[in-house]
């Protein structure tokens, strides 16, 4: 299988770095199971000072990135994208202005062979470049950063646990939060007993049946106490007759503490 392409274009290409040395997306890039090739725009400026910002017409703070420098970086991408097999590329800008990230999108890009993720810095990037370049525009929250290089670092680790082999145990992924539209169930491990809190009964009962009873039940009433808003979608989407149940039961036992 050939390695998931990732492509970056950054003026800090060591800040992507933390994707290829540490934890699970390091093992991924040591096993070949993705690449991260980066590019900076100052490579591909025209002049001596290696300038790839200027500041905006109609006036206004800071500076904004050239289109240029951007455009000529990820001709190179793709190029590079193009000679192993990737026809079509999709370019992915980082901005706030962006779709809000989700599971449903992270799984949408994981089935592709390749990305090409495009850093901004300082007030933004020509507007002409992103009509021109760039097929999506993604943000990970309603806040703004410094630069778009923490952003698609969130972006590349999310797609690339979705890659087959990545995680140690294939079911990993498959009960992450958010996958069935849910929070995550509380989690426990030895020991049983910690500063007089004891790990819930159901769960070394051994009966496996209760525990994935209790587990959705758990999942269900975070999400309901902590965000309704996922639980309305889950809501609208469909729930079992044995999902309202256990949220009704999980309603009623908080409503009487």
């Amino acid at each position: 299988m050939k390695p998931f392409a990732c492509d970056v274009l950054t003026l800090f290409p060591e800040m992507l770095n933390a994707v290829t040395q540490y934890g699970i997306t390091g093992r991924a890039w040591k096993n070949r199971i993705f690449e991260l090739i980066t590019w900076n725009p100052r490579d591909f400026s025209n002049n001596s000072h290696r300038t790839i910002d200027d500041s905006p017409y109609g006036g206004g703070p800071g500076m904004v990135m050239m289109a240029e420098p951007l455009e000529e970086a990820i001709m190179q991408a793709k190029s590079r994208q193009h000679e192993l097999g990737i026809i079509h590329p999709e370019v992915v800008y980082l901005s706030p202005q962006g779709k809000k990230l989700t599971h449903a999108m992270v799984k949408e890009l994981s089935l592709g062979s390749g990305l090409i993720f495009v850093c901004g810095r300082y007030e933004g990037v020509d507007e002409r470049f992103i009509v021109r370049q760039v097929d999506r525009e993604i943000s990970i929250g309603d806040y703004v950063l410094s630069g778009g290089e923490i952003a698609a670092m969130v972006l590349i680790d999310a797609i690339v646990r979705q890659i087959p082999g990545v995680l140690g145990d294939s079911e990993s992924a498959n009960q992450d939060s958010f996958v069935n539209g849910l929070l995550d169930y509380p989690h426990y491990t030895r020991p049983e007993i910690y500063r007089g809190e004891h790990v819930p009964e159901v769960l070394i009962s051994g009966n496996h049946a209760h525990i994935q009873r209790w587990r959705l039940q758990q999942s269900l009433g975070r999400t309901w106490s902590r965000r309704p808003d996922l639980l309305e979608t889950k809501i609208s989407h469909g729930m079992t007759v044995e999902e309202q149940k256990l949220l009704e039961e999980y309603k009623q036992l908080h409503k009487t503490r």
